[in-house]
């Protein structure tokens, strides 16, 4: 599993480009992902949502765009300057969302302080994911939901094709973007180690989780996990 400071200096280094490489490279469908995470996270009518890894906070604002405005939505993520990117945007927006640091494995969250917890291509990054998706439960409200969006392993008629694009396409063109392109070696790198989908659902019953389940979409390269507690 990645080392927690290397993802962080990773990112701090992309972190002004890094949602426009999102949607370059997925050809703009991480944000009809983004959208079917947020909906999911709506039919449960969360009064507190936590959104972990929210990065300069692209699920958090969709979020808030989604929810009631009685909603409390605060963005975690271990990475300073993705935070402030979230800040800036919220202030000229006027958009009531809080952005705080904080570690998916430690994070700074009571026991059963929320409602709804969502993260979108951050498992993938936990230094521990064992001890990352028991940190998800921990702040999680008995009857309340996790919801995970992450990149997984694709039907083996399609592999090749994604193989190409992640290992070969993404990190050239993420580099033309961001101007970091090992950054984007690392992606191909870590999506090659994380389980598929029906092995990370099986990890979340593993932490703790009464009910796991997961949708996936394009081809099984991605997948949408609902666990709850």
């Amino acid at each position: 599993m990645p080392e927690g400071s290397a993802v962080q200096r990773l990112f701090a280094g992309i972190a002004s480009r890094y949602d426009l490489a999102n949607r370059v490279l997925s050809l703009g469908l991480c944000v009809g992902w983004r959208d079917r995470l947020v909906a999911a996270t709506q039919t449960t009518r969360p009064t507190k949502v936590a959104d972990l890894a929210t990065g300069s906070g692209d699920v958090a604002f969709a979020l808030r765009a989604a929810l009631p405005a009685s909603t409390t939505i605060t963005g975690y993520d271990f990475c300073e300057p993705m935070l402030a990117l979230g800040r800036r945007r919220a202030a000229k927006e006027k958009v009531a969302l809080e952005f705080q640091p904080g570690d998916c494995m430690r994070l700074p969250i009571a026991d059963e302080g929320c409602d709804a917890v969502t993260i979108a291509y951050g498992v993938r990054n936990f230094e521990d994911r064992a001890r990352g998706l028991r940190e998800l439960r921990r702040v999680t409200k008995p009857g309340g939901s996790v919801f995970i969006l992450e990149f997984s392993k694709p039907a083996a008629w399609f592999a090749p094709f994604h193989f190409m694009h992640v290992r070969l396409i993404s990190p050239i063109l993420a580099g033309l973007l961001t101007g970091d392109f090992a950054a984007y070696r690392y992606l191909g790198t870590s999506i090659a180690g994380f389980p598929d989908a029906a092995g990370l659902t099986q990890e979340l019953k593993n932490a703790g989780f009464s009910e796991a389940s997961h949708e996936s979409m394009l081809f099984g390269t991605v997948a949408l996990h609902r666990a709850k507690k």
